[in-house]
């Protein structure tokens, strides 16, 4: 089953976490949240799930969808 990514502070906002969903540890640690970003896309791309990118609060800040999308876009033409 694939797991959703985040990408979460850790350490006060000093590092930034990959971790997936339900996971007690992270999958990897990373200086700025771009590199975070960056590996956590692709593994949500290659376990087709959802990718949620917290801000420094803590708050998922933007979200997106390599997977099956339970809220697709409509044809705006129908």
């Amino acid at each position: 089953m694939a797991k959703n990514q985040h990408v979460v502070p850790r350490n006060g906002g000093e590092q930034w976490a990959v971790q997936g969903e339900g996971n007690s540890r992270a999958s990897s640690l990373h200086n700025t949240q771009r590199e975070a970003i960056a590996a956590a896309r692709e593994i949500a791309r290659n376990q087709q799930s959802e990718l949620l990118i917290h801000g420094q609060n803590g708050q998922i800040r933007s979200r997106d969808s390599y997977g099956n999308d339970p809220n697709p876009p409509r044809d705006k033409d129908s």
